[in-house]
Order: C-alpha cells, then sequence, then structure tokens
C-alpha cells in the first residue's frame, strides 16, 4: 500500500508538472517558429523549422530596455535591503518610546491600494520633476517597503538574544552587532525578499507606462507591448521578448530557492 500511495503521488505530481510546464515549452517553441505556423493547428511545440533569426531581430530592439529593466530591478532590490533590514532591526531589536504604536502605523499603510494615492503622488513627482524619470519606478518603494520590513522584523525576533549580549560584551557597536553578527544570520529572509521585489520591478509594467514617456528610459515589458499593434501582432517576436524575460526569473528563483522557502517559513515563528 506505501508503494502505491507513493506512485500515485508522483504520478498526480508529474501531470501537474506537464501542466505548468506546457505553456512555457509552447512559449519557447513558438519563439523559433516563423510567424506563419506559430498558430497552427493542431498546436506543435517541437517546431520543424527552426528560425533562430527570431532572437536575432529582438535583440536588435530592446538591449535599452533589457538594461533598463536590470538598473531598475538591481536598484529595488539593493535598496528595499538596506532599508528594511535596517529597519526591521530597529523594531525587533532596539528600544524606543512608540516603538510598537510606529510599527502598527507601519503595517497599516499596507491597507491602502496604490490606486487610491495614484493622482496625489502623480501630482506631486510632477512638481518636482520626476515625471519622465526613472526616479518613480524605485525611490518610492526603496522608501516604503513595508512587507519587506516586516519579514525582517520577524527574522531579527528568532535570532537568541545571546547573540547580541555578546557583541556587546566585545564593545561592538549597534551598527556593528546589526551589520556584522545579526544581518548575516538573516540570510533566508534577505533572499526571499530579494525574490519578491526582483519579481516585482521586472514585471512592473504600470509605473513605466504611468510615469515615462521618452522611449529610452522603458523597460522590458513595455517594450513586449511593441509586437502587438491595433490588427497584427507578431506573436514569434512576442514570444522571444517573454523567453528573454523569464529567464532571469526562473534563474534568480534557482539561485535563491534554499532561502527563499526558508525565508518564508521563518516569516510567523515569533510575534
Amino acid at each position: 500500500m506505501r508503494v502505491v500511495g507513493k506512485t500515485s503521488q508522483y504520478v498526480v505530481m508529474s501531470l501537474f508538472a506537464i501542466a505548468f510546464l506546457a505553456p512555457l515549452v509552447w512559449m519557447i517553441s513558438a519563439s523559433l517558429r516563423p510567424e506563419a505556423k506559430v498558430l497552427s493547428v493542431p498546436p506543435k511545440f517541437l517546431p520543424s523549422d527552426t528560425q533562430w533569426s527570431n532572437y536575432g531581430q529582438v535583440f536588435e530592439l530592446i538591449p535599452v530596455f533589457l538594461w533598463n529593466s536590470v538598473k531598475l530591478a538591481g536598484l529595488n532590490v539593493i535598496g528595499i535591503l538596506i532599508v528594511a533590514s535596517m529597519a526591521g532591526y530597529a523594531f525587533a531589536r532596539l528600544k524606543f518610546a512608540g516603538r510598537d504604536l510606529a510599527f502598527m502605523v507601519l503595517l497599516a499603510t499596507s491597507i491602502i491600494p496604490g490606486i487610491a494615492y495614484l493622482i496625489p503622488q502623480y501630482i506631486v513627482f510632477q512638481h518636482i520633476g520626476w515625471v519622465d524619470t526613472q526616479y518613480p519606478l524605485w525611490v518610492p518603494k526603496v522608501l516604503t517597503p513595508v512587507f519587506a520590513t516586516f519579514l525582517m522584523r520577524q527574522s531579527f525576533l528568532t535570532i537568541p538574544n545571546e547573540l547580541e549580549d555578546a557583541g556587546k560584551i566585545d564593545g561592538a557597536s549597534t551598527f556593528g552587532i546589526y551589520w556584522r553578527i545579526m544581518l548575516p544570520q538573516t540570510k533566508p529572509a534577505l533572499a526571499a525578499i530579494g525574490v519578491f521585489t526582483f519579481l516585482e520591478s521586472w514585471n512592473d509594467l504600470f509605473g513605466p507606462l504611468i510615469y515615462i514617456t521618452s522611449e529610452n528610459l522603458q523597460t522590458l515589458p513595455v517594450a513586449l507591448a511593441q509586437f502587438q499593434g491595433e490588427y497584427f501582432t507578431q506573436i514569434s517576436l512576442l514570444m522571444c521578448g517573454a523567453t528573454v524575460s523569464v529567464v532571469p526569473v526562473i534563474a534568480v528563483f534557482l539561485f535563491a530557492q534554499r532561502y527563499f522557502i526558508q525565508g518564508i517559513t521563518m516569516t510567523g515563528m515569533k510575534g
């Protein structure tokens, strides 16, 4: 019975894996086909006549967009990791008046939908000259990492007090304890925040459409929309661009999956 149960489990998991992988395989296959054969019926998962020139056409169009996406993702990840880890450490380890109240107010801001303050935020950015720049796509996110701060606070709370006390006995400063002793213990949470932040920034289409009008400042999701017209869509080129945009996401997740899963499971261990 145990063997039958295990076999059934693996069969079901394999079927789900195939179902989830099928669209990805079709996307890669479609990116290598001539435009006239992309929507063949029945659908084919293996291209009969591979056309690598599709990727050549795409890479002629997207280098600037790709660089902008990489730059913004890097700024968001690095900035949020720094700000959220410092804020999380302060809320978890430092004692100051109104700490818990300030943390509750910070969490309360997360229930306000972004669309509610979109127009006032746009007006502010317009007055300070940030419209048609990339500042609105990373500065507000770096300065208000509510979820990341919560995750880092929970991670710092799981660290034994003895490590912090040992640092104080050795004469380490508050920043030294945070940087040298406490922060290295939170790698799982840092990895989880890094993956979430990267995905959010990499897939952001709404922000660039709202705040940026110059083509040389746009990002990869906006570039993909160029392959779609009102009357005609270049599906093979669109699938090439989608494949290029998916590769970094898969690479980041595979690189950080060990810490990512561990960081998510640690989130609610201690309040």
